[in-house]
């Protein structure tokens, strides 16, 4: 079944190309923009227009953000010599709503996955090792690394290349107790879990 509209079409399939959202899910989002006033949908169109106009990486932790440096990064409430690596933005905010975390953070921009094409060089990883082995504060040197990254096999992978690397440098490198279940995503994953994993992380 199609909107006799060809606008409406265009964007049930824009809808449809969002990660989960199907046909039938993507119909029901353009018959809910339908129902709603012009400046309702004005609106959700700029806050779509603003995040990509707007909202830039942090040059530190490579977070999402609308200055740069983030809060999280300038933020004197955060031990900045304690860094939880995550594989995107998401997990990040995943742990933050756990309310048991307040360090810094490093977002890698996904994981090491070969059969994706994706190795080393395309994530942020040198960053990493440069932050550890040159901090831009010097009195306050990274002394331990949280690896928060995903438990599957590209996380592994990751995570021990990641290890390997910082093997040289005098940090702590730690990783989330295994209380979360292999093959699930952070951004997922209840804050209790979170929190309990968070604290019974091991050193690598």
């Amino acid at each position: 079944m199609q909107f006799s509209s060809e606008s409406v079409e265009t964007l049930v399939e824009q809808f449809a190309t969002l990660p989960g959202i199907g046909r039938k899910t993507a119909r029901r989002l353009a018959a809910f923009v339908l129902k709603q006033p012009r400046l309702a949908v004005e609106e959700m169109a700029a806050a779509l227009i603003a995040v990509k106009d707007k909202v830039i990486f942090c040059s530190v932790c490579f977070n999402v953000a609308d200055h740069d440096p983030c809060p999280i990064c300038t933020s004197d409430r955060r031990n900045q010599q304690t860094v939880c690596v995550v594989e995107e933005p998401s997990d990040l905010m995943a742990i933050e709503r756990t309310g048991g975390y307040s360090g810094a953070y490093h977002v890698l921009g996904g994981a090491i996955s070969p059969l994706d094409g994706i190795g080393p060089e395309d994530l942020r990883i040198k960053e990493l090792v440069a932050r550890v082995a040159a901090p831009n504060q010097p009195t306050e040197p990274v002394e331990e690394i949280i690896l928060a990254v995903n438990p599957s096999v590209e996380g592994d992978t990751t995570a021990y290349y990641i290890t390997q690397l910082l093997a040289p440098f005098d940090v702590r490198v730690t990783r989330l107790a295994r209380g979360i279940p292999i093959g699930s995503d952070l951004e997922f994953t209840d804050e209790a879990t979170l929190t309990r994993a968070l604290e019974a992380r091991e050193s690598v």
